[in-house]
């Protein structure tokens, strides 16, 4: 029996691929979404044995984008019982020499199409009394990220939107959770920095999926994956603000380079 229908942004790999096939493991039907539609298929064609598979081929982190979207999601005629805000893009390097293009299309995508899609899935889901949405934050969000600074500061906008829209939410039916991985075996680490990351720091994509669907369902509003990721996250908050950014500008100069 299928339990409804899920759309997850940024469904072409990584982590939104592994939430895919983790939500139609459990029975629940999809709308895919990502730049890359060739991947789209490939993965709709292996799902739909499964599960109801739909495709909208969309650029989030275009102007258009997310209206796009929503009005391509809308011709399909079917209610979003989950949405996965998962889409989202990292560039690293100075901020004050960062191409000016890349933190537009970084702010777009991480946040304003996360945001609008929120905006606009909420509304039904709060008139049914029944919707969850899962955002994929970071390990990130807890901190400031040397060399990363634009991508941590939106993946801590993620979080702190959706703590407060968990409050919003209460008794509505509705719920939201965020979910913060830490390093993930992605084609965006890889490209970034995983050459230089000890293998047993990096998280599966599919742990990370698993972890995501459980804490969903269980209502929760944030999940940490990995003891690792927790336990840095837990020092990072008991530690002086000066040092937390301390010990990352540290790691940020001195971070081997290939």
């Amino acid at each position: 029996m299928r339990k409804g229908t899920a759309l997850i942004t940024g469904a072409s790999s990584g982590i939104g691929e592994a939430l895919a096939r983790e939500f139609a493991r459990h029975d629940y039907d999809l709308i895919i979404t990502a730049r890359r539609g060739d991947r789209l298929e490939a993965l709709a064609q292996e799902l739909s044995q499964q599960v109801s598979v739909d495709i909208v081929i969309s650029d989030l982190a275009t102007e258009s984008g997310p209206a796009t979207l929503i009005a391509a999601v809308s011709r399909l005629d079917k209610h979003i019982d989950i949405l996965v805000n998962n889409a989202g893009v990292a560039h690293s390097g100075s901020f004050h020499t960062s191409d000016a293009a890349h933190i537009d299309q970084l702010i777009r995508l991480n946040i304003t199409a996360l945001a609008r899609l929120t905006q606009h899935y909420s509304q039904p889901m709060v008139q049914r009394g029944a919707g969850k949405i899962l955002n994929v934050a970071s390990v990130a969000a807890f901190q400031p990220v040397p060399s990363m600074a634009v991508y941590a500061a939106s993946k801590a906008f993620v979080l702190s939107l959706t703590e407060s829209l968990s409050e919003e939410l209460r008794g509505t039916g509705v719920t939201a959770t965020a979910l913060c991985p830490g390093l993930t075996r992605t084609e965006l680490v890889e490209e970034l920095m995983a050459q230089d990351v000890p293998p047993f720091l990096l998280s599966s994509t599919e742990m990370v999926a698993r972890e995501g669907y459980n804490a969903l369902m269980g209502n929760e509003v944030i999940r940490i994956p990995g003891v690792a990721n927790q336990a840095a996250v837990t020092w990072a908050k008991h530690q002086p603000r000066w040092l937390v950014r301390g010990v990352g500008g540290l790691f940020a100069r001195f971070k081997p380079t290939r």
